[in-house]
């Protein structure tokens, strides 16, 4: 696959994991700084990566959402765990049994602060159940 074919597959697969509004967003802050970056990972985190036929969308989410949690990059897991809720079809369940998992394999103060992120999404998209 050349670059402009898996700029144009990773495009694709950025809005439909994270949501056209995300997308949309990060175009409009593209700047002299961060257009190669901005560049860079939509044709290889996007276009070669999730485009791969052995993991689906969903196992993949599970994946980046335990990476984030394991590495403490706290905007990423906010990004992921929004756009599974939002566009991926997950539920709260979905995102919480994640991180009881997380929590045995990254320890608890890891899983404590996401369990704290997450809620605060849980609650901000109407989820929350008391």
């Amino acid at each position: 696959m050349d670059d402009d074919k898996r700029r144009d597959e990773g495009m694709t697969q950025r809005r439909k994991v994270l949501g056209n509004e995300w997308v949309d967003k990060s175009i409009a802050n593209r700047n002299a700084f961060n257009t190669d970056f901005q560049d860079l990972i939509t044709r290889y985190a996007w276009g070669e990566i999730w485009t791969r036929p052995h993991f689906d969308h969903r196992t993949r989410r599970v994946l980046v959402i335990g990476t984030m949690v394991a590495l403490g990059q706290w905007d990423e897991f906010r990004l992921h765990v929004r756009a599974a809720l939002t566009e991926g079809g997950f539920s709260p369940d979905d995102i919480k049994e994640i991180l009881l998992q997380q929590a045995i394999y990254c320890g608890v103060p890891a899983a404590n602060h996401a369990v704290k992120e997450a809620s605060a999404i849980v609650a901000e998209l109407g989820l929350l159940k008391r």
